[in-house]
Parts: C-alpha cells; sequence; structure tokens
C-alpha cells in the first residue's frame, strides 16, 4: 500500500511539471524609433525557438515608462500567439544592462589591481624593514667590519633600499592612476544614477505550437519621457537670391534605456489625442434670473424675479486649446499621409537616456522670396527685413524658433510661425543697419487752442529713410494716428504725405522703393 502511494505521487509530480507553461527570457535588440512630439514609439526585432507545447517568452530590460495599451506583438512562423502581458520588474532595475554591468566589472578588476599594488607595497615595506634591522645589528656588532666589509654591506644596503624606494615609488603611481580611473568609472554610473532606481518593463507574451520552430517576434509600444521639437536655420546670401531653410529636429529622451545605433523617425502626429469625432450638445440660453434671499430672522426664505434687463446665458463645454560647396546632409526620406509627415533618416542615430537634446537636420530647401523691409519708427528706429514666401505649404514647415543668417553673419533669432490661414509666409529675417529710420516732432507745427469749450490740438511729425545700401530697397513704412472712442473727440489726418489710411485701426502705411543713397522724407 505504502509503495502505491509513492508511485501516485511521483506520476503527479510529472504531470504537472509537464502542464506548466514552459517560461524563456529573450532578448530583441532595438531596432527603430518613431519619436513624436511628446513620446516615442519602440520597434524591437528578434528570432526566437519556440518549443512544442505552450510556452512564455519574456521580453526584460526596457524602459518602465511603457503605455501598456499601446503594445504590439506580431509573430511570424507556424505558432500562435496566446496572450500579450506587461509589468514592471521592481526585483530586477536597469542597473543590470549590460553597459552598466561592463562599467561595474572594469572597476572591480581596477580595484583588484589596486589590491594587489597595495599587498606588494607591504611586502616592499617588510623588506625595507628588515633592511634597517639588519643595519641596525652591524653597527652594534663588538667587532668593527672591515673597510672592505663596510663598502660590501654599504653597497648592498643602498642597491637593495633603492630598489625598495623606487618600486613603492612606481606603485604609489599605479594606485593613483586607477584610483582615478575608477572615479571617472564612477562618475558614469552616478550620471545613470537614475535609471539604477528604475524598475525594469517587461512583456510577457505567451505562444503556442504543435512542434518545435524558429520564429520572428516583432514588439512595438510607446514609451512617455521623450519627443522632439524644429528649430531652423534661416539663411539669405542676398536679397536677390532665394530663401535657403534648414529645417531641424531637436530630440531628447529620459526613458531609461539608451538608443543605441537605431533607425529614427520624426513625426508630428499627435497619437495621445483622441481621434474621436466630438459631438454637438443642445446649445441652451433662457434669462438669467439671479436667486435673491430675503433674510428674516435669521433664515433665508423665498425666491424673486429680479427686474434687471434680460442677459442671455451660455452654457458650453470647456476646450483644449555658401561660397564653397556645403557638406550633404544625412538622406531623409519625407513620408505624406492623409493626417501626418514623417521623416525617415537614412543612417542609424544613438541617443542616450540623459534628457539632453540633440538636433539633427531632416530638411533642407530653396525657396524663391519676396524681399521687403518693414520699419515702424514709432516703436523702434530700426528696418526689419521681411522675405515673404508663396510655396511653405509644400515645404511641411513646423511652427519654431529660427536662427537667421544674413550675408553669412548671425542676425539674430526669431519664430516661424505656420499657423495661419494666408497663402504667403512671411519669415522675420532681422535688422539691416544700411537703413536709417528716424521719426522727430515739428515743434513749429506742433500747436494748442482753446476756443470756447473746444479744445484743439495739433502734432506734426516728420518721418525721414535713408537708404545707405549700394542696391535699391522696398520698405513699407507704418505710423499710427489715435482713434477716437468718444463721440465727443474728432481726430483728422491733415496730411499723410500720400499714406493710406485705415479709419477703423488709425494705421499709415506707405509702400516706398527708395534708391541707393537716398533720403525720404514723410
Amino acid at each position: 500500500m505504502k509503495k502505491l502511494l509513492i508511485t501516485f505521487i511521483l506520476l503527479s509530480t510529472i504531470v504537472f511539471y509537464t502542464s506548466a507553461d514552459i517560461e524563456k527570457d529573450i532578448r530583441a535588440g532595438l531596432k527603430h524609433v518613431t519619436v513624436y512630439p511628446d513620446r516615442a514609439q519602440m520597434t524591437h526585432e528578434t528570432t526566437v525557438e519556440i518549443a512544442a507545447g505552450k510556452s512564455v517568452l519574456k521580453l526584460g530590460g526596457l524602459s518602465p515608462y511603457i503605455d501598456a495599451q499601446s503594445i504590439q506583438v506580431k509573430g511570424y512562423s507556424d505558432f500562435m500567439i496566446l496572450s500579450v502581458n506587461h509589468q514592471n520588474n521592481y526585483l530586477q532595475n536597469l542597473e543590470e544592462i549590460p553597459e552598466i554591468k561592463s562599467i561595474r566589472n572594469q572597476i572591480e578588476e581596477l580595484q583588484i589591481k589596486v589590491e594587489d599594488e597595495k599587498a606588494a607595497i607591504s611586502v616592499l615595506n617588510e623588506k625595507r624593514a628588515f633592511l634597517e634591522a639588519n643595519r641596525s645589528i652591524l653597527v652594534a656588532r663588538q667587532t668593527a667590519p672591515t673597510t672592505e666589509q663596510l663598502k660590501s654591506m654599504m653597497d648592498l644596503y643602498t642597491v637593495s633600499m633603492d630598489q625598495v624606494t623606487t618600486s613603492v615609488l612606481k606603485k604609489n603611481r599605479l594606485i593613483k592612476e586607477y584610483e582615478k580611473q575608477i572615479a571617472a568609472l564612477q562618475k558614469q554610473i552616478n550620471d545613470k544614477a537614475g535609471k539604477a532606481q528604475l524598475p525594469s518593463g517587461e512583456i510577457s507574451v505567451s505562444v503556442s505550437s504543435e512542434k518545435p520552430v524558429t520564429g520572428k517576434l516583432t514588439f512595438a509600444y510607446v514609451v512617455s519621457n521623450a519627443g522632439w521639437y524644429p528649430s531652423y536655420d534661416i539663411r539669405v546670401d542676398d536679397i536677390t537670391k532665394p530663401v535657403n531653410i534648414f529645417f531641424k529636429a531637436n530630440v531628447f529622451q529620459n526613458t531609461g534605456t539608451d538608443w543605441n545605433n537605431v533607425k529614427l523617425s520624426f513625426s508630428n502626429a499627435n497619437p495621445w489625442i483622441a481621434g474621436t469625432v466630438p459631438v454637438l450638445f443642445p446649445w441652451f440660453i433662457d434669462y438669467y434670473t439671479p436667486i435673491v434671499y430675503n433674510v428674516m430672522k435669521g433664515k433665508a426664505s423665498g425666491v424673486a424675479r429680479s427686474e434687471a434687463p434680460a442677459v442671455m446665458m451660455e452654457i458650453s463645454a470647456d476646450r483644449e486649446m555658401a561660397k564653397a560647396e556645403e557638406a550633404m546632409p544625412v538622406a531623409v526620406e519625407k513620408q505624406v499621409g492623409e493626417t501626418t509627415i514623417t521623416f525617415d533618416i537614412a543612417v542609424p542615430y544613438s541617443v542616450v537616456s540623459d534628457g539632453k537634446v540633440q538636433t539633427i537636420e531632416i530638411q533642407r530647401t530653396t525657396s524663391p522670396a519676396e524681399y521687403k523691409y518693414v520699419t515702424i519708427p514709432k516703436i523702434s528706429p530700426l528696418a526689419y527685413l521681411t522675405g515673404n514666401i508663396t510655396d511653405w505649404a509644400r515645404q511641411s514647415l513646423q511652427s519654431g524658433e529660427a536662427t537667421l543668417y544674413f550675408e553669412n553673419t548671425f542676425v539674430g533669432k526669431s519664430y516661424l510661425n505656420v499657423n495661419q490661414l494666408s497663402d504667403t509666409l512671411t519669415l522675420s529675417l532681422g535688422t539691416d543697419n544700411s537703413i536709417l529710420v528716424k521719426r522727430e516732432k515739428r515743434k513749429d507745427f506742433t500747436s494748442k487752442k482753446v476756443i470756447g469749450a473746444n479744445k484743439t490740438d495739433i502734432y506734426s511729425f516728420l518721418i525721414t529713410v535713408r537708404n545707405n545700401k549700394s542696391t535699391p530697397i522696398i520698405i513699407t513704412l507704418n505710423d499710427q494716428i489715435p482713434v477716437s472712442s468718444n463721440s465727443g473727440i474728432t481726430v483728422e489726418a491733415s496730411e499723410i504725405s500720400g499714406g493710406k489710411l485705415n479709419a477703423q485701426t488709425g494705421q499709415i502705411k506707405w509702400d516706398l522703393d527708395i534708391k541707393p543713397q537716398e533720403n525720404k522724407l514723410y
């Protein structure tokens, strides 16, 4: 009876282990990253050996900032994917990734070398103590040594002590060098201290196969703590030549894992914004009826309708608001979809998880432009060069900061705003010191008069524009007169020298053609 019981237990154990799923840790290299303005999609690929039956494949060492809803796993071979699970493993942090482990191994090797050198120095110090002790014994002997014996002992002592001292110095220098290398390696680990505290992201894939097969798996998921934003270099060599626009992507990431030698794509899509079409709910209006409390004996009671003028109350939901040829840029393929634009970089890049910005040029275009100067002397005595581009919509530009270069010289920074409905994109290209503008008040034509109850103020200004350039220019001159908001005040522009007055805004505009070395007065 005892024998049968033992046999039953053994058979049950065998059945239990046979029915359990086989777990296997796998590695999948990061192949491609699509960077969005506020996150990134990571894509891994790997080849796996899948055993017959059910098994669980675990991909670890991933970012802890994975959006679980975004995980996609695809398999290629004669097997079936049963389920996909995600978790953060707090027992294994990102310190255990190969890069950190390699640095720690280097530190351990250097520490062993330091211990070896210190042990050797200890032995040499013992030897020095032995030599010094024997010297004392020789000096204390009753029988005085002969001259030859004394010379021989002194030579031996001197040579031995010299060897010991020299060896100790060399080993101390080696120890300092090793400690310096240890400090540098430790600094690298300290720079990644944040990673050391982060858990490791894991994706577990449960698969089933009727027979052992070799298959391929791809993993794709979205992580936060990464993104990119556009910036531009806008260069104008001469106002007779086109505008050169250098479109750059500024990428950053602090996902907890480095992107080593991967293909990058930059997309202007916003995958986190819901794509569901919003619904218009009924918009109700009514007379506004304030609640009036009649306070009687410390109690509030009664509600009365206000006799105030009717006010419409609106109920609505909140809304979210080059002389020599320059080096060629990296090859980039632009994919224009129905709703998004993606720039695929041909050359692999490495982006470290340190939050630092890395700039990559993704597009270089040349556009014909109409150049025109603009000046507002009431506010600033400077003339601003602008370039008007008509085919800007085809260049897939996005709003961003622009660095301006005119005639191969840095002239300042501006902002490229593409969120406009106009067919013409106006680029601000900085100021030009070759154009002088002056606005001065003419005292002889300024006066104040009082006739009865009426008071009249007269102001006169003289605006001078001079072109010191060797080429003619087109410049728009802007000024203004006040606009009355009171029926008792009347404003008249008695003389504007051919300018165009906008009566609603009070703005006066002159479009001028000025020859080289010419002055114009207004």
